[in-house]
Order: structure tokens, then sequence, then C-alpha cells
């Protein structure tokens, strides 16, 4: 009797603190959250979920049926890193990854899918910590149609570390995979998508494990209509010497489809060796067509000549494939790494263009039409080994070596259809780089203190050959020492404070080096093979803020070159010629911010902005252009009933945005938003339904260019007001990812590479 009467008090009094803690978390929510905090940490050693001082918490307790849960923050700042945690981002079920990347410090996409990273467009993407040259060479393809539910998160690498500088470029996004520790069967997660301007989206992630073997596999596919692909484009072009000014109008569109592919797998030798291996790629192919009319009038407005155009490019693909193979070995000794790497990366290129000319009138030529036929192809081979050795508690010492051979080949010929005989023009140039480097990292890591500094030593030799005659050969080589150094100070539990300087080294691809003359009546293009290497320095300070409620990071910096690989524009006779050269130099003072705000529960407000003031010069024309811009992105996310959640945006480019030393860009602004919900068991089954644009049918791009040889500008403008529905469905228990060595290649030095659109 005793016991019952016992056992019935605990009872009761268990429920009455049930109702406490009830009245509680609904009365002060951020005294629990703060009691959460301290909680957690000390239940650290009994396995709940906590991890370093700038890492989120996050944990669930269960009491007579009350589960209590903090909020999980979705940034990270490390010594070297930013990381965006996407997984804990609810619209990430149905978005795409170009989709997120807006949300991610450092990063914006701007209206033509177009990424920049810390302000630049010069940047690598990783995938699983290694470089994917295929996802790199065309990326806002592929990650509009990779579905967002498939990355645990986005890291931007802001201090690569001497491993990577030399061949690093202004920053390096890496894609992390969702993963785990152990599998349990199949998981996976499937997603579809289409909208008003006629686009499909359909992709396929798939894990599983067969013995010791990880597989994981991924597939998209992503169709571009004719509507979608409608562009519209007008000019007006004034050359400087004759005062004559060239008008022209041109609608056109790219219907077409990309698939993408992947699969990586890892095998565990033993506890200490582990082979890892991947295959990935994708494939385009565009019918690309259009037309228009271009005038010439002289000062006096009158019409010097003019005629019409068609174009189409039946032909048009574009492919790359690229596989890795890695071999790690691990020591006794914890932390001790020995890694062999191998990469082989294939890029090739077919274009084929035929152009007609009709309602001619006094036109400087007499031809009636053209075709040009262009194949490029890029194979590059690298061998890399690295050793982390640590020497003793919070010291760490990594050294490798690299080696990468480069070849590059083109084949131009350009065909006229003329009433008397035209010569065709026919051009062939192979380029090589072969690079050898050596590289030493120091790593300290000492209470609130961390700190890493290294240098690397890069030699490299380029040749250039012409198999047609047309020029000499000849080879170039090049020695670099490039340093880098970083410190970062955690002054609390919530605020840290970083200092970063860098040094990258970028080389000109082939689409900068190919000296094949392309012409058309009104401009000739060209590139230069003499182009050599660009050195570029920058200096970051980072001020992070990781709180409860509140997030926030704000990031001043300076950016210099003095040997920049430009556009050259010049014009001769009315007509426009572009090449490019190492003529440019850069001042560029930057400020950078993200600001994650939860005023109340359900409700998150996020800004990710970027401000800078350029100033870039070519002393060899006595030119340079200056001025103030900024890149914005505003998300307000809420939470409804029914398991609905709304979110609104609107992203845009305002001031005085600097392209060259010629022109500059007007400000724009777009803005959607969506509504989601999700079904099933663990909300496996999400629909999302987003608007964009709904009252501007077409978006505006207005160009204008102040000096050099002409003066003018151009509006060019894509299709805007579109609405998307998306389906995404997860199935299986996600326990595993394949497993990846510790380091591994990559190699990002290269613009100018073959890569859609340049």
């Amino acid at each position: 009797m005793k016991r019952f009467l016992k056992n019935k008090l605990i009872t009761k009094n268990m429920k009455s603190v049930s109702v406490i803690f009830t009245f509680l978390l609904s009365v002060y929510p951020n005294v629990i959250m703060a009691q959460q905090d301290s909680t957690a940490v000390s239940r650290s050693a009994q396995g709940d979920a906590c991890k370093s001082k700038n890492d989120s918490i996050t944990w669930n307790k269960e009491l007579e049926g009350i589960v209590i849960k903090a909020q999980k923050q979705l940034i990270k700042q490390d010594i070297d890193r930013i990381g965006y945690d996407v997984q804990a981002d609810e619209e990430s079920k149905t978005l795409t990854v170009l989709d997120m990347l807006r949300k991610v410090p450092m990063v914006t996409v701007d209206g033509e899918d177009n990424i920049k990273v810390k302000g630049n467009s010069s940047f690598k993407i990783y995938k699983n910590g290694h470089y994917d040259p295929s996802l790199s060479k065309n990326a806002k393809e592929i990650l509009k149609a990779m579905p967002a539910s498939a990355v645990k998160r986005i890291e931007v690498i802001t201090d690569p570390g001497a491993r990577e500088d030399a061949e690093g470029v202004d920053a390096i996004l890496n894609i992390v995979m969702v993963d785990g520790r152990r599998l349990d069967g199949v998981t996976g997660s499937v997603t579809a998508s289409y909208n008003t301007l006629e686009h499909p989206n359909l992709s396929a992630y798939l894990t599983t494990q067969l013995g010791k073997t990880i597989v994981s596999l991924n597939y998209g596919y992503g169709g571009m209509s004719s509507k979608e692909t409608e562009h519209i484009n007008y000019a007006e072009r004034t050359y400087t010497a004759s005062g004559n000014t060239m008008k022209g109008q041109n609608q056109g569109s790219n219907p077409g489809y990309i698939h993408y592919a992947d699969i990586d797998t890892s095998y565990d030798i033993d506890s200490l060796n582990l082979l890892s291996a991947s295959l990935s790629g994708y494939f385009y192919k565009l019918d690309v067509k259009g037309g228009g009319t271009t005038q010439m009038y002289s000062p006096d407005n009158h019409l010097l000549y003019g005629y019409s155009d068609t174009y189409w490019m039946p032909g048009y693909n574009h492919h790359s494939w690229n596989g890795r193979l890695d071999y790690q070995h691990k020591t006794r000794r914890e932390g001790e790494l020995l890694t062999l790497s191998y990469m082989l990366a294939l890029t090739r290129q077919n274009d084929q263009q035929e152009s007609n000319y009709t309602d001619m009138q006094n036109t400087p030529f007499n031809y009636t039409g053209m075709l040009n036929d262009s194949h490029e192809r890029f194979t590059e081979h690298t061998f890399q080994a690295d050793y982390v050795h640590p020497i003793t508690q919070g010291h760490k010492l990594e050294v490798g070596g690299k080696y990468i051979y480069r070849g590059n080949s083109s084949h131009t010929v350009q065909d006229f259809y003329a009433t008397t005989p035209y010569p065709t023009y026919d051009s062939q140039f192979e380029h090589t780089t072969q690079v050898a480097a050596a590289y030493a990292d120091y790593m300290v890591n000492l209470d609130k203190w961390s700190a890493r500094a290294g240098l690397r030593y890069e030699h490299s030799y380029m040749k250039g050959h012409y198999p047609d005659g047309s020029d000499s050969d000849f080879g170039r080589h090049l020695n670099d020492w490039v340093p880098q150094a970083s410190v970062k100070y955690q002054i609390n539990d919530a605020n840290s404070l970083k200092l970063e300087y860098t040094t990258s080294i970028s080389r000109p691809g082939i689409s900068y080096l190919n000296p094949a003359v392309v012409s058309s009546p009104t401009q000739v293009t060209y590139g230069n093979a003499e182009l050599s290497s660009c050195r570029k320095q920058t200096i970051y300070l980072i001020y992070s803020y990781i709180g409860r409620w509140l997030t926030l990071q704000l990031a001043p910096a300076y950016k210099y070159f003095d040997d920049g690989i430009g556009r050259l524009v010049y014009a001769k006779d009315d007509i426009r010629y572009q090449t490019y050269g190492n003529i440019e130099r850069l001042h560029r003072w930057q400020f950078e911010g993200y600001v994650q705000w939860k005023p109340f529960k359900t409700t998150t407000l996020s800004t990710n902005f970027n401000m800078s003031y350029d100033n870039i010069s070519n002393p060899s024309l006595d030119l340079k252009h200056s001025g103030f811009s900024g890149f914005y992105y505003i998300n307000g996310s809420q939470q409804l009933p029914w398991k609905l959640r709304f979110i609104a945006f609107i992203y845009g480019q305002t001031g005085h945005t600097v392209e060259n030393v010629y022109s500059y860009q007007r400000p724009w602004t777009q803005y959607g938003f969506s509504l989601q919900r999700s079904f099933l068991k663990d909300n496996r089954l999400t629909l999302r339904i987003n608007a964009n644009n709904l009252f501007s049918k077409y978006n505006h791009y207005i160009s204008y260019t102040t000096q050099g040889d002409t003066y003018g500008y151009s509006d060019s403008a894509q299709r805007g007001r579109r609405i998307n529905f998306s389906l995404s469905y997860r199935f299986g228990k996600l326990k595993a990812s394949v497993k990846k060595t510790e380091t591994t290649i990559e190699n990002s030095d290269v613009v100018g590479g073959i890569t859609k659109g340049q």
C-alpha cells in the first residue's frame, strides 16, 4: 500500500513538473533555449549531439510526451571555410542546388544564373572535397537540375592552404553530398519539376552497400524549351573615329537538353587502408537558332548600309567527363595520413554555326553567308601525393607534390558563301602545359587561437604548336613562389575573428589561347597564344557571430592584381575587334555580409549581400574604370498551419557595376514567392509551388560602353515570368555515404577554358 501511494505521488509530481516545464517553454523561450545550451554541452560525454563551439547544437529530450527542440543554426565557420547546412533548411526539400546557393554566405547568383563566389566569377567547384572538372565547367546548368535534398552542406573554402592555393582561384565551392556512418538497405531520393516556360527537371540519387563497397549513383536531366531560352537583344554602337553608329537587334532561342551523372564508390581494404573512385560528367546538345537586322548610320543619321541575318547551330554539343582514383593509408598514429591520387579529365566541344544574309543594301562585304566549324579538345592527367603528419597536440604539418599534364587542341574552319571565289579560313592550334609543384603547410590549434601558414613552389612549362605551319612554335618556363597565411581568434562561444592572406595563380584556357580568327560583318574575335599566368592577392578580415536567434557575418576585403587576363577591344574601319591580353590591373575594396534572424519561433529572415568599389585599369591604353556596386538577396520564411511554409524573396544588383575598362551594367531587381508542404511519414514527400517575376514578362540587363574605340549600350531581355511546380520523394534510411579520402586532387587554375557561354 505504501509503495502504491509512493508511486502515485511520484507520478503526480512528474505530471506537475511537465505542466510547469510546458508553461516555461511557451512563456520564456529564450530562457529555455539558454538552459538547453548548457545542458547539451554537459551531456556531450553521454553521446548527445554536441559539436565544436561554432557548431549549432540540436537535441531532443522527451519527458511525459513533451519534446523540447533547440533551433539548429544553418551556418558554421572553421579556420578555412564557411559551411551552410542544407539539410537543416526546410526549403531544401524541393529546391535545386542553384536556388540554395543564393542563401550561402559569400555566394551570389544573378538573374542569368551566373555564380560568383567572394565577389568573383573565377572559382572552382568541388564535390565531396575533391575538384569536379565537369561540374566546374558547366556549373549553372548542372546545379539548376541537381536537387538540394541530396546535398548535406555547401562550403565556401575561403583559405585553401598551400596545398591548393597556387592552383587555386579566388575561392572554392565545395558541395558535400548527404552522408552517415552505417548503411541499412538502400536509400535515395527522386525529384521532378516543371514550369510554365516548359522546362522539365528530373533527378535521382541512390546509395547502397555491397559488402565492403559502398556505391552512390546520381543522375539528372534538364530540358530547355524555345520559350524558356528566348532572348531579345538590342544594341547601339558608335565608332569614335568615324562617328558612324551601328544599330542592331536580334532575337533567338536555344532549346535542347542536358544529362549529367556520376558514380562514387569506396572500398574498405582494412581499418587503415581505403580505396575510392569516381566517374562523373555531363552532356548537352542545343538547337541554337535566331536572326535579326543590322544598320549603319552616318553622324547625320543617313543610312550607309543594312542587312538581315538568320543563323542556326543544329549540331552544337558539349560533353565533359572525369575519373578519379584515390588510395589512402592511415598509420597507427592518430591523424597521420598518406594519400596517392590520379585524375583524368576530358572535354570535347563541337560548334557548327551557319549564317545567311538577306535584304543587303550597300554592304561592305560581298558574301551572302558563312559556315563556322569549330572543334575543341581538352585532356588533363594529374598525379598527386599528400602526407599529413601530426607533430604534437594542436600542431600538424602537411607536405606534398603534384604533376599535371594539360593538353588543348582546336581546329577552326570558316567557309564563306559568295558569287566570286572567297578564301576559306582554316586554323589548327595545340597548346600544352606541364606543372610540377611542391608545398608545405603548417597548422596550429591552441585553445582560442588557430592559424595556418604555407608556401608552395610551382614550375610550369607552356608550349604552343601550329600543326598547319601557320606560325612558329614557342615555349615558356615560369617559376612561382606562392605564400599564404591565416589566423583565427575565438573570442567566445559566439564570436570569432579571422584574418587571412592568400595568393593564387590563374592560367589561360584554350578559349583564350586559340589564335583562330572568327569573323562576322561587324566583329572579329581571336585568342592570344602568348598569354601567361596571372597572380592575384587578397586580404580578408571575417567577423562571425553565431547565436541562438541571430547569425551574423561581416567580411571586409582587399584584392589586387596587375597582370590579369582581360579583354582587348579596338575598332578599325567600323569593325570591332576583340582578343585577350595580360593587360588588366585591379584594385577592389569589398564588403560582404550575411545575416539570419529569427524574430519568432516560426519566422526566419535572412540576407546575403556583397558591396564593392572596383578600380580596373589598362595602363597600356591609359584606360581606367571605377565604381561602387552591390548584390543582395533577401529571404523570408514563415511556418503556417497545416505544415505549410510560405517563402518570399527579392534579389538584385545595385550601383555602377564595372564589367571591364570599357563597360558597366545598370541595376536590376527580381522577386518571387513560394508555398510548400510535406506529406507522409517523416515528411518524405514534399510539394512546392514557386512564382517568379509575375508582373514582368522579360528581365532586362542593360550595359553601357563609355570609353575606348566605341561607345553605346546594349539591352538584353530574357524570359522572366514563370511558375514552377516541383515534387520530391525520399526513400530508405540514410545511414551511409561513399567514403572519401581526406585529401585528393583539385586543379583550379584555368580560366577561359572550354565552357558554355565563353
